[in-house]
């Protein structure tokens, strides 16, 4: 019977193969490189984000009339009510998107606004 027996100077820590060492220069170089993304973003909303208060545009305002929504009322018997001589259709349409509702339901107190051309 054989014995085998291990020294540890046969047993060699593995090394890496190449191993990157970075100067003072070279570190600056590297928070340079990803630092111009950064720059170049910051650069971009700047010359960008300005364009409209710097082009002296004004800026149109709605005009609408509110309506208190009262026990009963439907968009429909609102539209008749501000539009008679218009199509109710049209005017829930307006309505509608003017205030942003879904599918048509009214909560009584909500305050509906109605297009200018229609609170004449």
């Amino acid at each position: 019977m054989s014995t085998i027996t291990f020294s540890s100077a046969a047993i060699l820590p593995a090394r890496p193969a190449t191993r990157l060492r970075l100067t003072a220069r070279g570190r600056r170089l590297l928070l340079a490189l990803a630092a111009v993304p950064l720059a170049g973003g910051i650069a971009f909303a700047a010359l960008s984000g300005g364009t409209a208060i710097a082009s002296n545009e004004s800026v149109a305002t709605a005009s609408f009339e509110t309506v208190t929504v009262m026990p009963g009322d439907t968009l429909w018997s609102i539209a008749e009510s501000v539009a008679p001589g218009a199509d109710p259709r049209e005017v829930i349409g307006d309505i509608t998107r003017l205030n942003v509702l879904q599918g048509g339901a009214l909560q009584i107190g909500q305050e509906i606004a109605i297009p200018a051309q229609y609170s004449e």
